[in-house]
C-alpha cells in the first residue's frame, strides 16, 4: 500500500494540463454496450475507476486496449448480461451498465453498487424509471434482476430528484427503447451533456440537450453506429488545481480546460479575492493580498459542485475570517473534517453545515483519506502545513486523479509516493 509524503510551506508556479473527465468517461464507456461497431475514445484518464469499468466490460465479452489515454473498445461480441459483485462492489459507477444491458438484451443481472461511503445514494430512481419503461425488477441476493423481453417502451418519466447516474442510465436505455421517452428533471452536468451528444452523433434523436427536459426517440432495439470521440476535460480536477494555487496563494495556469464548465468554482475564487484570467482553453489564478472567507452551498450543476466541497474547506482554513459550508447533496460528506482536525483546523459541524475558522496555522500530521475528494483536500492542507504530512489510503485518490503527484511536482510541489 502506498502513501503520499508532502512537504509544507510551499509555493507553486507554472502550468499543468487537465486530464479527461472520469465522470464523463465512465458513462461513455458503458454506452459502448449500445454500439454495433468498434470505437476509439481519446483523452480517457488513466485512473483506477476507468480500469475497473473496462475490466467489467471485458468480463461481459468486450475486447479493448487502453494505452496513452486512448481506449479502443469493441462490444459487438458481448454475450453476458451479468455484472458480478466482485467488480461492481468496488465502484458505484458500475450501475451504469444496467440501462444499456437491459435495453440491448432484454434482461440483465447487475450487482448492487459499492464505491465511496459518502452517503446512501440509492438506485431506486434508476429502478423506478426502468419499471415505468416496462421492465420487471427483482432484488435478489444483492443483485438487480431486470427483464424486458419485448424491449423497453418509451414513456414519460419525472425524476423525483436530480440524479446524475440515474439520468445517464435512463438516457442510454431510452436510446434503444421502442418509441418516444420524455425525461423531466434531468441532470444538466457537462458529463450528461456529452453522453447525449455522443448518442446524437450515433443517430439517436434527442431534443433538449443541456436542459432539464429531454425527448428521446429510441431505435426500437437496433444497436447504434457510434463514432469516435474525445472525452471532455475533468472540471473537478481543474477545480482542485485552482484550489492548490489558491491555498498556497500562488499563480498557476491550468490548460486543456473548458472554463464555462467551472464557472461556479472560479466565481467563488473571485469572491474570495483571487484574480482569474481565462482564455478559450486555459485558466490562470492570480494571488490575492488577503484571502476572504466564503459562504458555500453545494447543489446540482450549474451550482457549486459537491465534489469541490472538501477542497474549498481546506482553502477556507486560510481565509481571513469565518466561512460557512452547507452540504446539501450527501449526508456523509464531512468525513474529512476529523482528518483535517489532526492538522490543527478549527471546524465545527452542525447537521449539513460546517463552520470553518480561518487564519489557522496548520501542522503536519499522519492523515487518512476517507473518500476520493477528501484525499485531495488533505493534500491541499499539507501544502500550507508546517512539516511533512503523510496521506495514507491513497487508493481513493487513484480512483479519480491521473498522475496527481507528477502534475504537482511539475508545479514545484515537494510530493512523493512511497510504500508503507
Amino acid at each position: 500500500m502506498y502513501y503520499l509524503s508532502i512537504q509544507g510551506n510551499q509555493k507553486l508556479k507554472g502550468s499543468v494540463s487537465i486530464s479527461g473527465a472520469k465522470n464523463a468517461a465512465l458513462p461513455l464507456l458503458a454506452a459502448t454496450l449500445l454500439s454495433k461497431n468498434k470505437i476509439n475514445i481519446t483523452n480517457v484518464p488513466e485512473v483506477a475507476d476507468v480500469k475497473t469499468l473496462l475490466t467489467l466490460l471485458g468480463n461481459l465479452g468486450s475486447i479493448s486496449s487502453y494505452e496513452n489515454n486512448n481506449v479502443t473498445i469493441d462490444t459487438t461480441k458481448v454475450k453476458s448480461a451479468c455484472a458480478n459483485y466482485d467488480i461492481v462492489r468496488t465502484m458505484r459507477a458500475s450501475i451504469l451498465t444496467l440501462g444499456p444491458l437491459l435495453a440491448r438484451f432484454g434482461h440483465c443481472e447487475v450487482s448492487m453498487p459499492g464505491g465511496c461511503a459518502i452517503g446512501q445514494r440509492p438506485i431506486d430512481l434508476h429502478l423506478k424509471a426502468l419499471e415505468q419503461m416496462g421492465a420487471k425488477i427483482e432484488l435478489k441476493d444483492g443483485y438487480v434482476l431486470a427483464t424486458a423481453p419485448q424491449g423497453l417502451k418509451g414513456t414519460t418519466i419525472i425524476f423525483d430528484k436530480v440524479t446524475v447516474t440515474g439520468s445517464e442510465n435512463i438516457i442510454m436505455a431510452a436510446s434503444l427503447a421502442h418509441g418516444v421517452t420524455k425525461l423531466v428533471n434531468v441532470a444538466k452536468e457537462p458529463e450528461v451533456v456529452q453522453l447525449c451528444e455522443v448518442l446524437q452523433n450515433a443517430g439517436v434523436k434527442i431534443e433538449g440537450v443541456g436542459t432539464a427536459n429531454l425527448t428521446i426517440i429510441g431505435s426500437y432495439g437496433k444497436l447504434l453506429d457510434m463514432k469516435n470521440f474525445k472525452v471532455i476535460p475533468d472540471r473537478i480536477e481543474a477545480g482542485t488545481y485552482l484550489c492548490a494555487g489558491a491555498i498556497t496563494n500562488s499563480q498557476i495556469t491550468i490548460t486543456d480546460v473548458i472554463p464555462e464548465h467551472i464557472e461556479a468554482i472560479t466565481l467563488k475564487l473571485i469572491q474570495m479575492g483571487f484574480g482569474i484570467e481565462t482564455t478559450k482553453e486555459t485558466i490562470t489564478i492570480i494571488p490575492t493580498e488577503k484571502i476572504l472567507p466564503a459562504d458555500i452551498e453545494t447543489t446540482e450543476y450549474p451550482g457549486f459542485p459537491t465534489d469541490m466541497q472538501a477542497q474549498f474547506m481546506a482553502l477556507c482554513t486560510q481565509a481571513s475570517g469565518t466561512s460557512i459550508i452547507d452540504e446539501r447533496l450527501f449526508e456523509n460528506r464531512f468525513m474529512h473534517v476529523s482528518e483535517l482536525s489532526r492538522m490543527g483546523t478549527n471546524i465545527k459541524l452542525k447537521g449539513h453545515s460546517a463552520t470553518v475558522e480561518g487564519n489557522t496555522e496548520l501542522n503536519a500530521a499522519d492523515v487518512m483519506a476517507t473518500d476520493l475528494r477528501a484525499s485531495s483536500a488533505l493534500i491541499l492542507a499539507a501544502f500550507v502545513a508546517k512539516g511533512t504530512t503523510k496521506v495514507h489510503r491513497i487508493y481513493h485518490l487513484d480512483r479519480g486523479y491521473e498522475n496527481l503527484e507528477g502534475k504537482f511536482s511539475l508545479l514545484g510541489a515537494k510530493i512523493e509516493r512511497l510504500e508503507e
